[in-house]
């Protein structure tokens, strides 16, 4: 009978991963009880029971006296004698109780109780498995639906994906195997009470570490998620290691790991971009793919003002506002953007090439303030007009020069063509004092 039991506790402790030790505290738990049932009384009932062989004795101790009131608890100093002479008046005498002679009733409870202990540890056990995994993903197959929600089979127990929990447009199938985010583990009397979601941000940054072996063991680190379940994912990223691209990591050879978890996540579109520690970058970043021209970030207010392209405006604002929205999510930042035309009209934009319509205007003005002609040529540049005229330039020996060289040819040229001194010279006058004016 005792090998039959040590048998059956340790195949019990390898099916149910239930430890030897509390079985056997199980059975003598029951044992006492049983004598309860059977007796009426278990106070003075004591079981002792070997681990190694499962031999087991239970003892029932009653006080010697001279009469007996209670037989229980009690035995007369006669029949303590029989069983040892040198029991006196107040000793207490131990008397080993058979099992054997326990009723059905007491029987059937015992049975119970072992009973009731195995199930309670069966779903302490799953608890502290689930428990261990809260946080985590886990890989569940399709049941069925109850009403709206989903029930899922994780292997050893059941878990419920609410509507709340589940992406909108997404249908299942029984026996369909699907990733799940375990929010929370209850403990109930039923067992552990599971609840798994699809659309928790948290399932987008696990399946990246079961993904990409960078991600978990550390080497890139995942900053922040914004995610709008179903429609769209923004993750930051940063590398620990300067010869590794975190965004290179991330998408993986030919996009091979984003694309296994777009396909997880029914073909969701997922933005990886740079993190970085300057808020302006890291907000230019964010906006992707659009293109900024400038960024004023506040930290300390954490608020951003970006001014984007007028024809990338659309782009950066996004589908009913959801690139901005998940930028700021993903930033923390509340960021108002504007485009080029709109900030210039507000006053929160200023280029130095654009804000001028005429830029000879511009030079014009900007010369007629700062710099004096005069003082330019003569000071800055040592041009001397006057010693120019008087020293370095001889007019009356050009103009002879020019009358000479022009003398027209009577063969070559008609009368109307000819040019004569008078105008050669005034043509050369002019254009010495045009060039005394540069």
């Amino acid at each position: 009978m005792n090998n039959e039991l040590l048998e059956a506790l340790n195949i019990l402790e390898k099916e149910k991963n239930i430890s030897k030790d509390i079985l056997l505290e199980a059975i003598e738990t029951s044992l006492i009880t049983a004598c309860k049932n059977h007796f009426g009384k278990s106070d003075n009932v004591k079981v002792d029971m070997n681990p190694e062989t499962c031999e087991y004795h239970v003892f029932q101790g009653k006080t010697v006296v001279e009469e007996v009131e209670d037989p229980v608890t009690e035995i007369s100093l006669a029949n303590a004698k029989m069983i040892n002479s040198r029991y006196e008046l107040g000793d207490m005498v131990n008397i080993e109780i058979k099992s054997k002679e326990f009723g059905r009733i007491a029987t059937q409870n015992a049975k119970n109780v072992i009973l009731q202990k195995i199930r309670e540890e069966e779903r302490k056990i799953l608890c502290d498995e689930y428990y261990s995994k809260e946080k985590d993903i886990v890989t569940g197959i399709v049941q069925r639906y109850m009403g709206r929600n989903v029930s899922i089979n994780l292997g050893k127990v059941d878990a419920v994906l609410t509507e709340n929990e589940q992406v909108k447009g997404e249908v299942f199938q029984p026996t369909e195997r699907i990733k799940l985010y375990i929010l929370e583990v209850k403990s109930t009397s039923k067992g552990p009470k599971i609840l798994v979601s699809r659309t928790h941000p948290e399932l987008v940054r696990r399946l990246f570490e079961s993904e990409v072996t960078e991600v978990k063991s550390g080497i890139v680190e995942i900053k922040s998620i914004a995610r709008e379940a179903g429609s769209r994912t923004k993750i930051a990223v940063h590398s620990n290691d300067p010869n590794v691209d975190a965004v290179g990591a991330c998408v993986g050879m030919n996009g091979a790991r984003v694309n296994a978890i777009v396909n997880e996540l029914r073909g969701e579109k997922i933005d990886i971009i740079t993190w970085n520690d300057n808020p302006a970058m890291l907000i230019e970043n964010a906006l992707s793919p659009a293109k900024v021209i400038s960024v004023i970030a506040d930290a300390e207010e954490k608020t951003a003002k970006v001014v984007v392209p007028d024809y990338q405006l659309s782009l950066a604002i996004g589908k009913e506002g959801q690139n901005a929205r998940l930028a700021a999510r993903l930033t923390g930042f509340k960021i108002d953007i504007k485009s080029e035309t709109q900030a210039r009209e507000a006053g929160d934009f200023l280029d130095y090439e654009n804000d001028y319509e005429d830029a000879d205007e511009y030079d014009e003005e900007y010369l007629q303030e700062d710099y004096d002609e005069e003082s330019y040529r003569e000071e800055d540049s040592g041009y001397d007009a006057e010693e120019f005229e008087e020293n370095e330039y001889d007019k009356e020996a050009d103009t002879e020069r020019a009358s000479d060289e022009w003398e027209h040819d009577e063969d070559s040229y008609d009368d109307s063509s000819a040019v004569n001194s008078d105008s050669t010279q005034s043509m050369f006058l002019e254009e010495d004092e045009e060039g005394a004016d540069a």
